[in-house]
């Protein structure tokens, strides 16, 4: 294992080439797979931080979910691991051990997301890499807090959906729980790692801290839904029942058009009194005391929606688009995934990059769609072919060295 990084961050204080972004010059020690990890270190390294990924031989298990030009390279993984070189390393090995804890002295950022208690068992708990960096920042993403009874369980994003509320959500809205078909609790939680990173960053320019650092998946989801949902829960006693009716309501939309649907909020008095108008109907608001004020309108969420739903039948999205445009009503048409491809703003504002990967040919991906003046985000390298830049990069029928704890 000698000299197997030799070529990885030689020298301490020299950035990533090509680096324009606002993290340029921090580097991390990824040893995060699945989702919700490596969304938030592709954020860092698109942000211009030099993200080393190290994976075990098996190699982080998005790689195989296809479909692929080869094997290894699957979607997930080319869209949630670019800027970030891959290296193969035995944990359980001293060897291989011993060739990580070379890098951590140059380090800035450790995170990972197995279990701490496997992290102890590797040698590689917070006590152990502080000795060789005190400086750094050592980064765990866990599925449950360490102080609770759920600590140390290993999740999904379908098992955090289900006990953040976000399963249970829907079905109160139609009877059947079910879940959201995005990765939601992996792209939110890996959104706040991010920002506990920055932020932890920032702490450290300002004193020369380094810290401990645990972004737990349920909890952080369980604050993100009752965010909305927290109600009459708000006060103590109790005020009510907890949810916002507007979001809870059957009949929220979109709605069936002539010829498709149509997303479409109708809010605020403005917005009512122009749409009654727009129907023939303008004494709507003064007549019907659910349509009266933003607060009946509220209480009597489920009537709005319905009332929606009987009446945009009668013109295609189109003719809608234009009627409410004009009136300053916001609405969209519904996109399918193919049509997202084809958004004439998303084109306009060049989302969608076709680059050429060394081994998979030419590539669709998304730009990181932040813009900075003075410090853009880029692309520099493309997602990893397992074990390219060191270690072993034959995929050997193993499993991974330790299950993502989150």
């Amino acid at each position: 294992m000698s000299g197997l990084l030799s070529e990885i961050w030689p020298e301490a204080a020299a950035p990533e080439e090509h680096s324009t972004g606002p993290l340029r010059g921090v580097r991390v020690l990824d040893l995060t797979s699945v989702v919700m990890g490596p969304s938030a270190t592709q954020i860092l390294g698109d942000l211009g931080a030099d993200v080393v990924k190290v994976e075990s031989a098996a190699g982080d298990s998005m790689r195989w979910i296809g479909p692929f030009r080869h094997e290894g390279m699957g979607p997930l993984f080319l869209q949630g691991n670019r800027n970030k070189r891959s290296v193969v390393l035995n944990l359980k090995d001293p060897a291989d051990r011993a060739a990580l804890l070379d890098l951590v002295p140059r380090a800035d950022v450790f995170v990972f997301n197995v279990r701490p208690q496997a992290m102890a068992r590797l040698g590689l708990g917070y006590e152990a890499i502080r000795a060789v960096n005190p400086g750094i920042l050592y980064v765990g993403a866990v599925g449950y807090g360490s102080d609770g009874p759920g600590a140390g369980k290993a999740v999904y994003d379908d098992l955090i959906q289900a006990a953040s509320g976000i399963a249970g959500v829907f079905g109160t809205v139609d009877g059947t729980p079910r879940y959201a078909p995005v990765n939601i609790c992996d792209r939110v939680v890996g959104l706040y790692l991010t920002i506990a990173i920055t932020s932890a960053l920032l702490h450290r320019e300002r004193t020369g801290e380094g810290q401990q650092i645990e972004v737990p998946m349920f909890e952080t989801m369980a604050q993100f839904v009752l965010a909305d949902h927290m109600g009459g829960g708000a006060f103590a006693p109790p005020a009510g029942p907890m949810g916002y009716r507007r979001l809870l309501s059957r009949f929220r939309g979109p709605y069936p058009t002539a010829d498709g649907h149509l997303s479409i909020v109708v809010y605020t008095d403005r917005h009512w009194r122009a749409f009654s108008a727009m129907l023939g109907i303008p004494e709507l608001m003064d007549t019907d005391p659910r349509f009266r004020s933003q607060e009946s309108r509220t209480v009597h969420a489920e009537h709005m929606g319905q009332f929606l739903a009987e009446r945009l039948p009668s013109r295609t999205t189109a003719e809608w688009i234009a009627l409410l445009e004009a009136a300053d009503i916001p609405c969209c048409a519904v996109n399918s995934l193919e049509m997202l491809r084809e958004d004439p703003h998303l084109r306009a504002v060049e989302l969608f990059q076709e680059v050429e990967h060394p081994t998979e040919g030419t590539l669709t991906t998304t730009r990181f769609p932040v813009r900075f003046d003075r410090t853009p985000a880029d692309i520099r390298r493309l997602a990893p072919n397992l074990g390219e830049h060191g270690g072993h990069p034959t995929r050997p029928e193993t499993t991974p060295q330790e299950e993502p704890s989150a």
